[in-house]
Parts: structure tokens; sequence; C-alpha cells
């Protein structure tokens, strides 16, 4: 199957009717800058979709994507942004987590994109922990693997997916395209499986 459609549909804060209309959800978790909109607008196959900023810490609300008409690709605010306030950071996290474990619209799989570069971080490990003890399914993608060379990816591929144990990992490129169509499956594997 193929993305053939994709809008926006809502900037959500708190509780809302996008929630609650039935469609399946794939959330896009990840920290700040590694990607998670150029991701979102290259699997969808648009430069536009996701308004996308080189300043960390620009998406503040739940962006809401209706893809085929059939389901929600949501991208999350990045996670560990330093220059935001404290109170700011905690209100973004808290808002991910009523989403993840409190909202009524549990996402069918949560893609925690990480820069394959810098591999996975203190805040990762803790997203993954709490993500598994929740129940949730993750996939990791490490992003950015077109900057790395083809020995230093293997490498860097190697030692994430040793650390992540038994969750998926897909090396991915959203300038290049690397990786698109097999993350596409997945993405249509949770929705449709």
């Amino acid at each position: 199957m193929k993305i053939s459609k994709a809008e926006f549909a809502k900037g959500v804060i708190g509780d809302d009717y996008t929630m609650k209309d039935n469609l399946p959800h794939i959330a896009f978790l990840g920290r700040s800058n590694t990607g998670k909109s150029s991701v979102i607008n290259s699997v969808v196959g648009k430069k536009d979709l996701v308004r996308v900023s080189k300043i960390p810490g620009k998406t503040r609300e739940a962006n809401f994507f209706r893809i085929n008409d059939s389901f929600y690709l949501v991208d999350f605010p990045g996670y560990g942004y330093a220059k935001r306030s404290i109170s700011e950071r905690n209100k973004m996290i808290k808002r991910i987590f009523w989403y993840l474990e409190f909202s009524k619209a549990r996402p069918k799989a949560v893609f925690l994109i990480i820069d394959a570069n810098v591999g996975l971080t203190a805040l990762d490990r803790d997203m993954i922990k709490i993500l598994g003890e929740n129940k949730h399914q993750v996939v990791i993608i490490a992003n950015k693997i077109d900057k790395l060379g083809k020995i230093a990816a293997e490498k860097q591929l190697s030692l994430i997916k040793k650390e992540a144990r038994d969750i998926p990992v897909l090396r991915y490129s959203a300038k290049t395209n690397e990786g698109k169509e097999e993350l596409i499956k997945k993405i249509m594997s949770f929705v449709y499986g």
C-alpha cells in the first residue's frame, strides 16, 4: 500500500475530537532536531506538509496529519530542548505522556526518531523504558544516516541495534529517502495488520 493523500488535520494540545474519530494513530517522537518533521515529509512525499525549521523546539503541539483518509501520523514536539524554560519543557513532556498513557487515542505504534550520528541518548533510553512499561509497540528510526560514510553507518547502526535489543531499528535518510519503502511498509503493518 502506498501513501496517496496526506493533509494537515489539526494541531492539538489536549483532548480533542481528532482523537475520537476512530482512525488509528501512528506517533512520531524524538529529541529536538532529529528530523521528525522531515521524516514525515519524506514518508508522505511532500516537502511542505510539515513545517521544518533549523531552530530546535519549533513544534509546540501535537500535529495530526490525516493519511489516505484512513489513519493519522502524529508529530510531537521534540523532548529535551535545553533552551526552553523548565516549566515549558515539563508541560510538553506531560502532554506527550498524557497522549501516550491516558488519551482514548492510544497509538498503534510509536516511531522514535533518533539522529544516527548521535545514537541513543539518555533521554531516548528513558523514553524507550517508559514506552515499554506502557506496552507500546516501538520502532526506532535512525535518521540522518546519509551523513555517515558506509562503514561508519554500519558501525553506528550495529551499536544502536545492540542497545535497542528487541526493538526494530530502521536506517533512514529524510534527505535521500533511504529506507522510505521499508518505513511505509512498517507503518502500514501497524495500521492494517
